[in-house]
């Protein structure tokens, strides 16, 4: 393993730390994720909950609930710190252990574009705060949806394509 492929995976390895610490925290404080009796989670919020859901759950929170739905959002902020760069750093590290050209170009586009998902991630976590504080949901739902779809593309395809060639590499390496 050459110098550039341990710097690649230290990071790796750190965003991973920094990803499962605060998902730890986010998984905690959803505890308190209740309206009216009724659970609620992030990932319908982020994907499958419709604008009048959505709606509906924010204009009826809790202090409790508004609170850690609150801190949850601010926690994501460091846990996209560490998904969206160590899928940047996967790419990296597959984009060294493929041999033609236009595939490291792919595995140096991708990783770029996790910059893309990052900017998406954090904007999505504008708009649900603005929500929270005001629980008006305007015409924006559709591009909030957008960005989510988006961000949640970048990422996994990082993963998709990355994971394999690195599992492959590391068994004929």
């Amino acid at each position: 393993m050459g110098p550039i492929d341990k710097g690649w995976k230290q990071l790796f390895l750190f965003c991973l730390g920094l990803a499962i610490g605060t998902s730890f925290c986010m998984k905690w404080i959803e505890n308190d994720f209740w309206v009216k009796g009724e659970k609620f989670n992030i990932m319908g919020l982020e994907l499958f909950y419709s604008k009048e859901k959505v709606t509906t759950i924010l204009s009826n929170l809790s202090d409790q609930a508004r609170t850690a739905l609150n801190n949850h959002l601010h926690f994501d902020f460091a846990f996209m710190a560490g998904i969206f760069p160590g899928a940047a750093s996967l790419c990296m590290m597959a984009r060294n252990k493929v041999m033609s050209a236009s595939r490291k170009k792919f595995f140096f586009v991708l990783a770029a574009f996790q910059l893309v998902g990052w900017a998406g991630d954090i904007t999505e976590n504008l708009y649900l705060l603005k929500w929270v504080k005001h629980s008006v949901i305007g015409n924006e739902f559709g591009l909030y949806h957008f960005i989510v779809t988006a961000k949640w593309t970048i990422g996994l395809l990082a993963v998709v394509f990355a994971v394999p060639v690195l599992i492959i590499r590391s068994k004929k390496g």
